[in-house]
């Protein structure tokens, strides 16, 4: 059993700030669940690239609202509080917030907690 508490990752360097947001790393690989579990605050007026060619991942939405931009389509996805969406074809896309948004980011494969986005809007794999 395994209980974690966001006032012990604040501050730390799982407390991880990419600049248009900020990601509490909570379940991370050396965890061994076989997915990794952000808390994450998504920086109202900012826009972000985002395209994960090495993970899946579902977003839940518990604040906050914004909309998501696939690029291979153009499609708008409204996101408010309550709402999922999953990046289930490694989509490619902007993240919009029109409000700060507070998320729950699950990962597959997990992620080992201090990834930031390179370039090209990408977590590299942990090889480890």
């Amino acid at each position: 059993m395994k209980v974690v508490k966001l006032e012990d990752i604040l501050g730390t360097e799982y407390d991880v700030d990419g600049g248009n947001w900020v990601s509490r790393r909570l379940i991370m690989k050396k965890d061994n669940m076989g997915y990794s579990v952000n808390d994450t605050i998504i920086k109202a007026g900012t826009e972000t690239h985002i395209w994960y060619q090495n993970h899946l991942e579902s977003v839940y939405c518990i604040e906050g609202e914004g909309e998501v931009v696939t690029l291979s389509d153009n499609k708008v996805w409204p996101i408010k509080k309550d709402s999922l969406y999953a990046l289930d074809k490694n989509d490619e896309h902007l993240l919009r917030a029109t409000t700060d948004m507070r998320m729950v980011c699950v990962f597959n494969p997990p992620l080992s907690g201090k990834e930031v986005h390179d370039e090209n809007g990408v977590y590299p794999v942990d090889e480890d």
